[in-house]
């Protein structure tokens, strides 16, 4: 019997130490740029393990914030407002490598400290291969996007990438970016945080519109004082911690527990709304501004359309002004007038100044 039982865990024990391989894709060949599956847990090495992006990701869950995360990236991957390149191509501003929806491919990891002292949560700013990876795509594939960027960035000037950009080679899948904007979206959401100390308490269209800020401004929205401090200015801390309980919503637990918003009026909101439309943001990508800065508004589930009039009608086009063309009206109409003078007048007056000398 003794013999049996022994046999039984030696088995066991072989079984459970049989590696995985098949449950890991192969990618070889011409196709290694293809589309590669999500990851398990399990299946990520104890490296990659220990990357806060990767973290992040294991962490997030769908509970974490009121509205629909798919909703979310849909929102993101606009094509209208985004653009939708499946292969590496350079920033026009800072010629730096991206691809899909605007995900940098060469950003490294910065230090992005939180100044607020009411607000406990950190910022998370990882590097562009850490966020690769929490994708869930092989570091090598980065390398060979990358090294292919370099060599066109080497050889061709801006012209031929605006000829040759939509018409590239895909480097990655229409699944692959979407997967590279899920994760942008989550990490917004996680800075979100960090901007907003009572993240939590907002509603669902107004956290979508805090994570939104924070995906398309990224570091730059710490720049935007004015709008982080009115947005944050109802906001304190408890007095005694006995009456911490009575003063939480019911979302709002963990890092923000000790938090009171004191002002959650339509004033308040018209006044974050205020400090968003004076911004240069606002008046460059005015379309997408109105959209964002509507959601703010706290009656904007009840009519969508009706909050982005209100914002719409504030944050007035910017006037084009065409001096060249201005100025060559001016001079034809001067030029009109000379031609519709009495044709005798100046010969008259040429006849009486010679007279007179």
């Amino acid at each position: 019997m003794s013999m049996s039982k022994s046999l039984s865990i030696v088995a066991v024990v072989l079984f459970l130490t049989v590696p995985v391989w098949s449950q890991a894709p192969s990618v070889t060949g011409p196709d290694a740029l293809a589309a590669t599956p999500v990851p398990q847990p399990a299946e990520i090495p104890s490296e990659v393990a220990d990357s806060p992006a990767i973290r992040m990701m294991a962490e997030f869950k769908n509970s974490d914030v009121k509205f629909n995360l798919d909703e979310f990236v849909d929102v993101l991957r606009d094509r209208r407002h985004e653009g939708w390149v499946l292969a590496a191509y350079p920033d026009p501003r800072t010629s730096q490598p991206l691809i899909g929806a605007g995900f940098s491919l060469d950003l490294p990891e910065r230090p992005h400290p939180q100044t607020d002292p009411l607000n406990p949560h950190p910022f998370l700013e990882p590097s562009s291969a850490d966020l690769w990876q929490a994708a869930g795509f092989e570091p090598s594939r980065l390398n060979a996007i990358l090294k292919v960027f370099y060599e066109r960035r080497q050889q061709w000037n801006k012209r031929k990438w605006r000829r040759q950009l939509y018409s590239l080679p895909a480097q990655i899948s229409d699944e692959d970016a979407t997967q590279l904007v899920r994760v942008g979206a989550i990490q917004a959401i996680y800075n979100a945080r960090g901007y907003c100390a009572k993240f939590n308490q907002l509603s669902g269209h107004q956290q979508m519109a805090m994570a939104q800020l924070v995906y398309q401004m990224g570091v730059n929205l710490q720049h935007f004082t004015e709008f982080l401090t009115v947005i944050n200015s109802g906001t304190t801390r408890a007095p005694e911690p006995k009456l911490e309980a009575a003063m939480l919503t019911k979302s709002g637990t963990g890092e923000d527990a000790a938090l009171v918003t004191s002002d959650q009026s339509p004033e308040y909101w018209q006044g974050v709304q205020r400090s968003l439309m004076s911004s240069q943001w606002a008046h460059k990508y005015r379309t997408r501004a109105i959209a964002v800065i509507a959601m703010l508004d706290p009656a904007y589930a009840d009519n969508p359309k009706v909050a982005e009039q209100r914002v719409s009608a504030v944050l007035r086009p910017v006037a084009v002004h065409r001096r060249h063309s201005h100025s060559l009206a001016s001079t034809r109409r001067v030029a009109a007038v000379k031609r519709r003078a009495p044709a005798g007048k100046g010969r008259a007056a040429r006849i009486r100044r010679k007279d007179n000398a």
